[in-house]
C-alpha cells in the first residue's frame, strides 16, 4: 500500500517526527561507556509512554523476525547493523552503536536511526562509515521532490555509498511510512534514476542508508532478530522520515534546536 497523507496528517507527522528525534538525541546524550542496552530500551519506553505515544516495535512480528520484537528501540552494536534486539550487555569503550526508533503518535508514525561511537573511537574508519551514511541520507533527501521517482533517491544514496567504497545490500532499505510504520514503496539504497513510483505531496518516506565495512552479506543472530555483517565487520546506519511537499522534502525527525 502506498499512502498519501492529508495536510492534517502531515502536520501530525511533524509532531511524531520531533518526538522521535528528541528521544534519539536524549538517549545518545545519556549513553556512555558501561551503559546497559536494557537501560537504553527502558529510557525509550519511558519517553514514549510519557509522550502518550505508542511503540511501533513492541508487537511488531514481520516474516523476517522471530516473533514479536518485544522491545522499544533497536540497539545494534559493532557488527550488528539492523534490528538489534536489546539484551543484558554493557557498552565498552569504542563500541559503535546504532539506534533505530519508530513510534506512532495520534495515528501517524515516524522512524529514524543514528549511529555513533561510545567513548574513544577505535578507528577513524568508524566515523568515516557514519559520515558516509549521513551524506548518503542528505543526498537522498535532496533528490526527493514532487515529480521525482523513487529510483532518483536510490541512485543519489547509492552513488555516495559506492563512491566511498562500500558494498551495498539490497535486502533492506527505506520505505513508505504513514499511519503504519512499513509501507510501499521500497526505497533501495542504490538504483537507476528515472525508475519507480513518482513522488507527490503527502507521501512520507523513511530513507535509511546503511553499510557494512567490507561485505554486502547479512547473517541473522541467534536471537532471531539482530542482523550482523557476515564477516564480523563494523557497520553504520542513518535514517530520517521525510514528507514530500510542494516545495520539496521536509525532514520530520530532526530534533529541535536547543535554546
Amino acid at each position: 500500500m502506498i499512502e498519501i497523507l492529508t495536510p492534517t496528517q502531515v502536520d501530525q507527522a511533524r509532531r511524531t517526527g520531533r518526538l522521535v528525534g528528541e528521544i534519539l538525541r536524549t538517549v545518545k546524550e545519556r549513553t556512555q561507556v558501561g551503559t546497559n542496552l536494557l537501560d537504553i530500551d527502558r529510557w525509550a519506553q519511558e519517553m514514549i509512554l510519557e509522550a502518550g505515544a505508542q511503540s511501533c516495535y513492541v508487537d511488531y512480528a514481520p516474516s523476517f523476525g522471530d516473533g514479536p520484537f518485544g522491545h522499544w528501540i533497536c540497539t545494534s552494536v559493532n557488527d550488528a547493523v539492523l534490528h538489534g534486539l536489546p539484551h543484558d550487555d554493557r557498552l565498552a569503550d569504542g563500541d559503535l552503536l546504532s539506534l533505530d526508533l519508530a513510534v506512532s503518535l495520534h495515528g501517524v508514525a515516524a522512524d529514524a536511526a543514528i549511529s555513533f561511537v561510545v567513548g574513544r573511537p577505535r578507528s577513524p574508519e568508524d566515523q568515516r562509515m557514519i559520515d558516509t551514511t549521513e551524506r548518503a541520507l542528505t543526498a537522498g533527501i535532496a533528490a526527493a521532490r514532487p515529480g521525482a521517482r523513487i529510483g532518483d533517491l536510490s541512485h543519489a544514496i547509492g552513488t555516495v555509498l559506492s563512491d566511498a567504497g562500500y558494498p551495498i545490500n539490497l535486502e533492506f532499505g527505506g520505505h513508505g511510512i504513514g499511519t503504519t510504520m512499513h509501507q510501499d514503496p521500497h526505497v533501495a539504497n542504490t538504483g537507476r534514476p528515472g525508475r519507480g513510483y513518482r513522488l507527490r505531496p503527502g507521501l512520507m518516506l523513511a530513507l535509511e542508508p546503511w553499510v557494512m565495512a567490507d561485505t554486502d552479506r547479512l547473517v541473522v543472530d541467534a536471537d532471531g532478530w539482530t542482523l550482523r555483517s557476515a564477516t564480523g565487520a563494523r557497520t553504520a546506519h542513518s535514517e530520517h522520515t521525510i514528507a514530500i511537499t510542494h516545495d520539496g522534502a521536509e525532514v520530520l525527525t530532526a530534533p529541535a534546536l536547543r535554546r
